[in-house]
């Protein structure tokens, strides 16, 4: 169990996955935990339903607490930076989870001295699903990084690459959940156009995904091993294939994950130039 008080600070979606996964593993107790936010329903809701303390006061919790995770909108970010940055000293571990803001631009709201890991999770971390990978700053130490990985595995698989790879993780998991929703909607419009109602349609998609990525992850086979094993003779499955690789869909889904990866780091220069201002 992590001794250590977390402040979360931003209570959106990404914070209660979090903080649910972190009671639900025994990672961390309740009162362990502040979240903070502007809408005071909202940190009702947190309060009542998992029964973590709540405040307004940004400094204040990260003046309290020894991990602060920084998960407002990026839009946010550079606001809060400088808010909190009086009270962050080097003592203190930061955890990044907004998309596109580069550890440079954290160091230097916070001081080079700070102790920052960026993370990139995805939305089915709310499900306990997620996928995450992580980078450490230079002043981040192993420890630091273990004690973020503990954090994130409460609500998924978690990963370590160099910061400089961050942006295509954006392009490719933080952004893939997009993808396949559009190609479970599209699955399921498919069974609708061959006769099957709406409902079940959807069903049937969405579990064909997610039992595909299943046995992937379960077997440790190659994709095209598992597709062969479909794949019969003259059979129907081919005869999808034939269409999709007609259609370019192995293409077109490399070239959404480049786009997004191109757009990542787009977003975190643009965050770069502000931060020197």
């Amino acid at each position: 169990m992590l001794e250590r008080t977390i402040a979360f600070l931003g209570a959106g979606n990404m914070a209660e996955a979090l903080i649910k996964g972190l009671l639900r593993s025994g990672t961390a107790r309740p009162d362990a935990i502040i979240a903070t936010g502007r809408r005071a329903e909202r940190l009702q809701v947190l309060q009542s339903t998992y029964g973590v303390r709540t405040q307004t006061d940004n400094v204040a919790a990260a003046r309290e607490a020894g991990i602060i995770v920084l998960s407002v909108k990026p839009q946010a970010m550079d606001k809060l930076l400088v808010q909190v940055a009086p009270v962050l000293d080097s003592s203190k571990l930061v955890i990044s989870v907004a998309a596109g803001v580069p550890i440079a631009a954290l160091e230097r709201r916070l001081g080079a001295g700070a102790r920052i890991v960026r993370t990139m999770p995805n939305t089915p971390s709310l499900v306990g699903a997620g996928a995450c990978a992580l980078a450490r700053g230079e002043h981040a130490s192993e420890e630091d990084l273990a004690v973020a990985s503990r954090i994130f595995e409460a609500v998924g698989i978690t990963t370590v690459v160099d910061e400089n790879l961050l942006d295509a993780v954006t392009g490719l998991s933080g952004s893939g959940p997009a993808y396949l929703f559009l190609v479970i909607e599209a699955l399921s419009d498919a069974g609708v156009k061959v006769g099957l109602p709406r409902y079940t349609a959807l069903k049937l998609a969405a579990q064909t995904v997610l039992g595909s990525a299943q046995l992937l992850i379960e077997t440790n086979a190659h994709p095209g091993q598992l597709k062969d094993q479909v794949t019969s003779p003259g059979g129907t499955a081919i005869a999808g294939l034939h269409t999709l690789e007609a259609g370019g869909l192995r293409t077109t889904l490399i070239n959404a994950v480049e786009a997004a990866t191109r757009r990542a780091k787009e977003l975190g220069e643009q965050f770069l130039e502000k931060s020197e201002r």
